[in-house]
């Protein structure tokens, strides 16, 4: 394949950026998290760990595209739903996709490695290889998780994968603090594989998927959604009333931050629309809820660790 300005363009496209930056949100909460627990930030290791999650992450984009040609045949690309639509219009980029998800996977791996070896932190390979595997056998065969009913379980695991990446990367372990701390992040990775099923319900059950919204249709996909906002947001203000946590993080700013999610969950909760339109837009409403509370957060954690 010819690498000209016009095939760079679509691959970066392929890509689907807009998920980097949510995922290094995610990735930033753990890291900070991590700062403010060790009194000490080490923006080196930050980086490095970035370094590390960011190839993992990306490959997903275009391994996900590669083997969900099908089902995305019949659907409209919308930002994060629908897949990016770049091989269905250049089938010549079909083998590249595959080849280079494969390679920024082995990318990742061999940082990981070397990100091991230099801090002697084991866990930290391991936890790479995992979050490596689950994100390609999202949709990859034999497992095509998205396929099988396991989709959502895989996109809960992420809300303790990449911020637990950010922590690892500055602690060099895992412990209880960044396990509790993920519970309610898995709870608001829940409303986010819903939010993204939403739009594709039609598509996705001619595809082939099998996942909550195909199963149980978009009025429980709301009500899944309605109650994830509330009760992680919940979950998250009684973490930071626990006192296990540092202090200067107020359990109350967390709360207020967390109205941001549940205002609009709550409504989806109550209007439950049925009809691809009207529950698109509100699922986007929601998603779109969902980063900037995540934003909000991780400055708020910025904030105390540099600024106070």
């Amino acid at each position: 394949m010819e690498i000209t300005r016009n095939n760079l363009l679509k691959i970066i496209k392929l890509g689907r950026m807009q998920f980097l930056i949510a995922g290094f949100i995610l990735y930033s909460l753990g890291g900070l998290l991590a700062g403010l627990i060790m009194e000490d930030f080490s923006v080196f290791r930050f980086l490095f760990g970035y370094a590390i999650l960011m190839p993992a992450h990306l490959s997903v984009s275009y391994s996900n595209d590669y083997f969900d040609q099908e089902a995305d045949s019949f659907n409209t690309t919308h930002g994060f739903t629908g897949g990016s639509g770049i091989l269905l219009e250049n089938p010549h980029l079909i083998p590249f996709s595959h080849y280079f998800s494969l390679f920024l996977i082995g990318l990742s791996l061999s940082l990981a490695l070397l990100f091991s070896w230099y801090y002697s932190s084991l866990a930290f390979f391991i936890w790479a290889l995992f979050g490596n595997l689950l994100g390609y056998y999202y949709s990859a065969p034999p497992l095509k998780l998205s396929y099988r009913g396991l989709g959502e379980i895989s996109t809960v695991l992420t809300g303790l994968i990449i911020p637990g990446f950010g922590y690892l990367a500055l602690t060099g372990y895992i412990d209880l603090k960044i396990l509790l701390f993920s519970l309610p992040l898995m709870i608001f990775q829940l409303l986010f594989i819903c939010s993204v099923e939403i739009p594709d319900r039609e598509a996705d059950i001619r595809g082939g998927k099998n996942n909550l919204i195909v199963r149980y249709g978009r009025k429980t996909g709301f009500r899944i959604m309605g109650f994830c906002a509330v009760s992680g947001s919940i979950l998250l203000g009684l973490l930071f009333f626990s006192g296990i946590y540092p202090e200067v993080i107020n359990f109350r700013v967390i709360l207020a931050l967390c109205m941001i999610l549940m205002v609009p969950g709550v409504y989806g909760f109550i209007k439950r629309p049925v009809e691809r339109p009207e529950a698109t837009r509100l699922s986007f409403l929601i998603l779109n809820s969902l980063v900037i509370l995540a934003l909000a957060n991780a400055s708020y954690f910025a904030y105390l660790l540099f600024f106070l």
